[in-house]
C-alpha cells in the first residue's frame, strides 16, 4: 500500500520534541526523515526519561522510523555536506533560536538558491521576529505566558499547567500541517516556502473562546475547574472510587440523565427546565447527581450514562487507557523493537486512512548510525570521498 508521503525526504535538524514531534507525524505518513544531530550528546531528547535498558523510550517515540546522521556545523566541510543534503531534500525542519540556521550558514535565503523547491519550516518559542523572538522557550513557559495557565485549575487554587506538554505537541501538529500545504502548494507552483511557526502563536490559538470572550465581552476567563460556566451539568463528579465526566449540552442529554438517575421527574422541575435555569442553580444539580453518582463506582456510573447515551467517561488513569480494549482495537498500542533495549511498546498515529499506510516504521535511529548511508547512497560520494568526509571531524 502507498504512502502518502512516498517519495519525500525531510531533514530533521531539531532538538527536544516540537521539531521532532513535527518529523515524527511525516515520517509515519511515509517520508523518508534523516534527523541530523550535533556530535557528542545530539538531542537532548536521548536523556529524557523513562528509559529501558538506558535507552530513553520518549526519544523512541518521537523519532521512531528516522535514519540518523551527525554533522559538526561548526566545520565547514560538515555544512558542505548539509547544502548537498538540502539540494536533494524536499523539506527542512529546524527549531533552533532565530538567527542560529543563518549563522551557521545553511539559512532559507542560502538554501533557496541551492534548491527552489525546497520547503523550510522554522519552530520558535516566539517566531522569527516581533519584540520577544530573541527569547528561550519551553512549554510551561508558553502555557504562562500565552494565558493558557490562567485559565487551568480550580478558583482557589494557584494557575496550572496542562499536564502534557500540551504546546509542544500541538505546534507539532501545526508544523506537519502547514509543511503538508507547502508541499501541495509545490505541486502548483513549482517554489518552496518558508515556514515561521511561533508556540506562542499556537498557545493564542488554543485559548480558543477564551480569547473572543475578551476582545468581544471584555471578560477576563478566569479558572474554574472542570466546570464550563456556561452548560450545566459540565463537571467532574465524585464516584465510590474516583471521578466522571457528565456534560449535557441541552435538553436531550440532560433528560437522559435523569433516567440514568432513576430520577425523570428532575427534568420537570423549575430550577433545572432549560440550560439558562440549569446554569443559574448549578451548586444545585451538583449536589443532586453528585448524591447519587457517589454511591456507585467509576465502571457502574459509566454502564449507565453509556446505556441513556448521556455523553460522559470516567476519569481514567494512563493504566486504565493503555489497558481499554478500544486502546488495541484502534491500533494505538505499537510493540517497537529498539536496539539496545528491546520491545518498547508506544503508541500508533492517531491518523487513519483507507487507501494509504500510516504508521511507525522503524526504532529510532543511534547517533549517527547512518552516516555512511548519508555520504554513499544519499549523496553518491565515492570511497575516498567518503573516508575523507569522515576522518576531517565533519561527522563527529
Amino acid at each position: 500500500m502507498r504512502s502518502m508521503l512516498e517519495g519525500i525526504r525531510v531533514i530533521d535538524f531539531t532538538n527536544t520534541v516540537a521539531g521532532p514531534g513535527c518529523t515524527f507525524f511525516l515520517a509515519d505518513m511515509g517520508a523518508e526523515v534523516i534527523k541530523v544531530e550535533r556530535p557528542g550528546l545530539g538531542d537532548e531528547a536521548r536523556l529524557f526519561p523513562p528509559y529501558k535498558d538506558g535507552v530513553s523510550a520518549s526519544f523512541t517515540v518521537l523519532n521512531r522510523g528516522k535514519r540518523g546522521v551527525v554533522l559538526d556545523l561548526k566545520n565547514p566541510r560538515a555544512v558542505e555536506v548539509f547544502k548537498e543534503l538540502a539540494a536533494v531534500s524536499d523539506v527542512l525542519v529546524e527549531n533552533f533560536r532565530p538567527g542560529v540556521i543563518g549563522k551557521l550558514g545553511i539559512g532559507y535565503e542560502t538554501l533557496r538558491e541551492i534548491n527552489p523547491r525546497l520547503v523550510m519550516c522554522s519552530i520558535s518559542g516566539y517566531g522569527q521576529y516581533g519584540p520577544l523572538a530573541h527569547l528561550p522557550a519551553y512549554d510551561a513557559v508558553l502555557q504562562a505566558l500565552s494565558g493558557l495557565m490562567s485559565t487551568t485549575g480550580f478558583p482557589d487554587g494557584p494557575p496550572t499547567r496542562a499536564g502534557t506538554l500540551i504546546v509542544d505537541i500541538s505546534c507539532a501538529f501545526y508544523a506537519a500541517f502547514g509543511v503538508c500545504a507547502a508541499l501541495f502548494a509545490r505541486e502548483r507552483t513549482g517554489v518552496g516556502e518558508y515556514l515561521d511557526i511561533s508556540m506562542y502563536d499556537v498557545a493564542i490559538n488554543l485559548l480558543e473562546a477564551k480569547f473572543v470572550d475578551y476582545t468581544v465581552a471584555g471578560n477576563i476567563p478566569q479558572r474554574t475547574g472542570n466546570r464550563y460556566p456556561y452548560v450545566t451539568p459540565f463537571d467532574a463528579y465524585r464516584t465510590k472510587d474516583g471521578y466522571v465526566m457528565i456534560i449535557c449540552v441541552g435538553d436531550h442529554p440532560f433528560h437522559n440523565l435523569c433516567k440514568a438517575m432513576g430520577r425523570p421527574e428532575l427534568a420537570e422541575d423549575e430550577r433545572f427546565r432549560d440550560l439558562m435555569a440549569r446554569n443559574l442553580n448549578e451548586p444545585a444539580l451538583r449536589e443532586i447527581i453528585e448524591e447519587w453518582s457517589s454511591a456507585l463506582t467509576n465502571a457502574e456510573v459509566w454502564e449507565l450514562l453509556q446505556q441513556h447515551e448521556v455523553p460522559g467517561a470516567p476519569v481514567n488513569d494512563v493504566k486504565s487507557v493503555v489497558e481499554n480494549p478500544h486502546t488495541a482495537a484502534r491500533g494505538m498500542l505499537v510493540e517497537l523493537e529498539q536496539p539496545g533495549a528491546g520491545i518498547i511498546t508506544i503508541f500508533g498515529t492517531a491518523m487513519k486512512a483507507l487507501g494509504s499506510e500510516i504508521r511507525p516504521r522503524g526504532p529510532a535511529p543511534a547517533l549517527g548510525q547512518d552516516n555512511r548511508w548519508l555520504l554513499e547512497e544519499v549523496l553518491g560520494k565515492n570511497a575516498q570521498e567518503v573516508e575523507e568526509i569522515l576522518s576531517s571531524g565533519a561527522m563527529g
